[in-house]
């Protein structure tokens, strides 16, 4: 198949690069609009407990999760005549608004109800107040009714201060935030990473061509996404991972085909055969890759959650698309150049600036990645243990992690629901984030006395400050609660609210929260619960249920497609344990800069907590691109063991095997380090354009993925992996014979012409230098040419 592409690549370049730049076009009409479809939300389980109890809360009581909160504030006191006529104008605009359910002031309630519910209203200094209002449209659409208010009621007059806050503004506020961030980060990433193309490819037009591949995938998954959005809720967060995703792994991509094409050349090929070559080898390589990637990725769906749900969506169009667009519209774009791929080389022009010779071609064996691992290979066990425990070491400040749902405070100070957000933690008595609702869905045949109990029996937890008077209805119709309170749209369910002074995502939160459950419901009844702490827990509960299973899907893949590769059951062991190591130290950074706040938190207001969905979010995208590095190296080190094996004698000892696989890890790394490195830089550029997000938890997926990219390109791809293949030796190619027929059948396997094995200190001399195996591409074992197999009989 991908020597049919490159043969249509030779025959219609014009017309493929027209189809794709028509493709371009109608993709960027189409998806460019998206954002106005995604929702800022996604973070609840829709069949948890707290979800379940705000869906009784909201449909029964008019008592929304998503709530505005006007902040008032007058220097002469929030009783003045000029704060009272703003505020009591604001509620009334706010009544006649279709997207509110109910409001509340402390300017409006009815004397009637407990003097403390006022009281909460007013900051303690006098000079602010609060209107609160309960939003209709939940996480996903409250959020549009919110911008839609603020609009209208939210500006200073009379010399009064209007501010306004709650959750319904921080998801408006984020949205429009990571709008403004995805424009900053492109004017970022794109400018930056051309400049580091142009230094990796030498040619402007080369350089170019990986940036447009990118471009070409980021709207076509901006097209996905708005499809995917007609019939489910979609992340806006997702954009981020498309815009960084698409661009770097157009860069890997197509940096591994044009290297490739490049050495076939150097090799003496002509340009279509090289094409056709690089095609059925680095072609093959990007697709195993792409699905390897596709697939850590998709296992994302399988959380409740559609913010994760979401980047599997985002991850998967992308992958698929820079894929296509790699293996289709880079050769066609190699032959259009033909010998102007090296075209505008602004290194050509500068060395004669600087008056300095071109470069020497030298042999592999004076390469600085080659050199470098025989370097390692000769010290693997002290090198391999210093590199797992420094890992491990960084990894460490993991263990402490503490788990939070994000709040106003991801936003910047600057933001009025932050501003809100620190002055009702700082100036009022009570924190309504930290209050638990209780919703009691059945109360048929329970009494008045039944309520009080459980009330009286819910205040006596600790750090519990009062437990509001229940509010709801009999099976009857008989009010329960004060007079004032909103009466149920239907009959049998009643909630509370209960107040505390725990801090949110504290120990003693947790506590109380354990023992707000064990109070037995009243007459027996099942209670259900809600708040910030609740859906935190049900949060972190739905991700580590779910965990197991999405971890063991992905080893299974992992095992299975670098199995197909390498025929090897050795290697995909390995790689599980040295992607797992790579992802250590970003994971310890994470706890430690931004829930421990050391660096100033980059920048962020540090909560003490993280966000439950990033440290699975990271783990899969970052496992997957670890994995793409992985098929890279392999792919190459495995064509030259097979040319080894061809060229071998059967009496070879176990000596002669392992300089063998010495050898060729020693020239797969010649022959990819650089393209690794260069990837890997520009994709850390990539991801590192997300560090000036303002929204915290999008800056610490850039941080951690910046890390998990640069550590894997350095620490693991450089020493541990040459390390341990090293002492592994020939081991590392072998498979149990049972399963030597599986990959002979199914596996995926080539062997190349001309790999170069040369004599050196580590191989018997008198073994040939140059050994030509054929030119064999084979699947499911049955080669044109001359096959080797790739585990060896040894």
């Amino acid at each position: 198949m991908l020597q049919g592409v490159a043969r249509l690549a030779i025959a219609a370049p014009r017309r493929i690069l027209l189809v794709a730049g028509l493709f371009m076009v109608a993709a960027a009409i189409f998806g460019l609009p998206v954002a106005k479809s995604l929702s800022a939300g996604g973070f609840q389980g829709p069949e948890s407990e707290s979800s379940r109890a705000i869906h009784l809360l909201t449909d029964k009581f008019g008592q929304s999760d998503q709530q505005l909160v006007i902040l008032v504030t007058a220097p002469a006191g929030a009783q003045s005549d000029h704060a009272r006529h703003v505020a009591t104008d604001t509620v009334d605009q706010l009544k006649r608004s279709a997207g509110v359910f109910n409001v509340s002031s402390a300017w409006t309630r009815p004397a009637a109800n407990p003097p403390h519910l006022a009281a909460d209203l007013v900051s303690r200094d006098g000079k602010s107040g609060l209107i609160v209002a309960n939003l209709k449209g939940g996480e996903n659409y409250a959020q549009n009714y919110a911008k839609a208010i603020a609009k209208q009621v939210v500006y200073d007059r009379d010399g009064v201060t209007v501010r306004a806050g709650g959750v319904a503004i921080v998801y408006a506020q984020i949205n429009h935030q990571n709008e403004r961030d995805l424009l900053l980060m492109e004017s970022i990433a794109i400018p930056l990473s051309f400049l580091v193309l142009v230094w990796v490819f030498g040619g402007l037009l080369t350089a170019a061509l990986p940036v447009a591949l990118g471009g070409l995938a980021i709207v076509g998954s901006t097209s996905v996404l708005r499809l995917i959005s007609f019939s489910t809720d979609v992340s806006t967060y997702a954009l981020n991972l498309s815009t960084a995703l698409g661009l770097a792994l157009a860069i890997d991509y197509t940096l591994l085909i044009v290297s490739r094409y490049r050495d076939e050349l150097a090799d003496g090929t002509g340009r279509d055969e090289a094409l056709i070559r690089t095609m059925a080898t680095a072609g093959r390589t990007v697709l195993f890759s792409a699905t390897t990637v596709a697939l850590s990725m998709a296992v994302m769906v399988l959380f409740p959650m559609y913010f994760l749900k979401s980047f599997a969506y985002a991850g998967v169009a992308t992958v698929a698309l820079v894929a296509v667009a790699t293996i289709v519209v880079t050769p066609a774009a190699i032959v259009l150049l033909g010998p102007r791929l090296d075209a505008l080389d602004v290194r050509r022009l500068g060395r004669r600036i600087l008056g300095r010779p071109d470069p020497v071609h030298n042999p592999v064996e004076q390469l600085f990645w080659y050199r470098s691992t025989k370097f390692v290979t000769r010290r693997a066990v002290p090198v391999g243990l210093a590199v797992v425990a420094l890992l491990l070491l960084l990894g460490v400040p993991f263990l402490g992690v503490k788990w939070g749902m994000p709040d106003d405070r991801v936003l910047p100070q600057s933001a009025s629901a932050h501003a809100v957000g620190d002055q009702l933690r700082r100036d009022f008595p009570d924190d309504s984030a930290t209050a638990v609702p209780v919703v009691i869905p059945d109360i048929g045949g329970v009494g008045t006395a039944d309520l009080d109990r459980y009330a009286a029996d819910l205040s006596r937890a600790p750090d519990v400050s009062v437990v509001s008077a229940p509010t709801g209805t009999f099976a009857a119709g008989n009010r329960v609660g004060p007079p004032s309170a909103p009466t149920g749209m239907g009959s049998g369910s009643a909630f509370l609210t209960v107040a505390t002074t725990a801090p949110l995502f504290s120990q003693a939160s947790d506590n109380q929260l354990d023992r707000l459950h064990q109070v037995a419901g009243p007459a027996g009844r099942s209670v259900e619960m809600a708040g910030l702490a609740q859906i935190n827990r049900d949060s972190a509960h739905a991700i580590t249920t779910g965990l197991p299973l999405v971890l063991g899907l992905i080893a299974a893949i992992t095992f299975a497609l670098l199995f197909l590769l390498t025929g090897s059951v050795v290697l995909p062991v390995k790689a599980l344990v040295c992607n797992v190591l790579s992802l250590t130290a970003a994971f310890g950074a994470l706890v430690w800069i931004f829930q421990d706040g050391h660096l100033g938190a980059f920048g962020t207001t540090d909560t003490g907590t993280l966000v439950a969905n990033m440290p699975v979010l990271l783990f899969c995208v970052a496992f997957g691109l670890s994995m793409d590095y992985e098929v890279f190296l392999v792919s190459r080190m495995r064509e030259y063991w097979l040319a080894s094996v061809a060229a071998r004698p059967s009496t070879a000892d176990n000596t002669t095997k392992r300089a063998d696989n010495d050898e060729s890890v020693a020239h797969g790394l010649a022959r990819t380090g650089r393209v690794v490195t260069a990837a890997a830089l520009v994709m850390s550029i990539s991801f590192a354009a997300l560090i000036p997000a303002q929204v915290s938890f999008m800056r610490m997926f850039g941080v951690g993925l910046t890390l998990a990219v640069l550590a894997d390109a350095t620490l693991v791809r450089m020493f541990l992996v040459p390390a341990f293949m090293h002492v592994l030796g020939q081991w590392s190619w072998w498979a149990p014979k049972r399963l030597g027929w599986l990959h002979e059948r199914f596996g995926i396997s080539e062997t190349v012409a001309g790999a170069t094995l040369p004599a050196t200190a580590d191989r018997p001399p008198g073994r040939r230098r140059r050994e030509d195996v054929g030119s064999a591409v084979s699947i499911g074992g049955r080669a044109r040419g001359t096959a080797a197999t790739g585990a060896d009989s040894g």
